[in-house]
């Protein structure tokens, strides 16, 4: 269960740069990208398969070599989980006052992309503090770096 646990471990770290820096790229050139979700998905899973791995091992009495790996294995599946709710309230942010059916569909358009844009930078955000934690416990695994 431990080679699982760092397998999940390993692909944590690899999906959450590679949509992190997906994220970044398209948001840096303004462009929405739907793999970007995709990437974020699938990156996300991966992050609730590695506390799910590491609470079996605990739970079969296979302990850290140190405390903080708990701290630092748990709190990216709280990064997640607090970005979506971030996320959740761009569009309610941005259209804030506004009579969007009303608006030229031009300006519609204009709209819709910022608030993609937003929501790309609050999940890219996410994903790259989620690999840096996930660095963190890699590193406080006692087996890994």
């Amino acid at each position: 269960m431990e080679t699982v646990h760092v397998i999940i471990g390993i692909a944590v770290l690899v999906t959450n740069l590679l949509a992190g820096a997906w994220g970044a790229v398209a948001w840096l050139r303004a462009r929405p990208s739907v793999a970007f979700w995709y990437l974020l998905r699938i990156a996300q899973a991966t992050v609730v398969a590695q506390v799910l791995a590491g609470t079996i091992l605990l739970l079969l009495g296979d302990e850290a070599a140190d405390g903080l790996h708990y701290l630092y294995g748990t709190l990216p599946l709280l990064v997640a989980l607090l970005a979506e709710g971030a996320r959740a309230g761009a569009a309610e942010r941005e259209l804030a006052g506004l009579d969007f059916d009303s608006l030229p569909s031009k300006r519609q358009r204009l709209i819709a992309l910022g608030i993609a844009r937003r929501e790309t930078g609050i999940m890219t955000v996410s994903l790259l503090v989620v690999f840096f934690l996930a660095l963190r416990a890699a590193g406080t695994s006692g087996g890994l770096l």
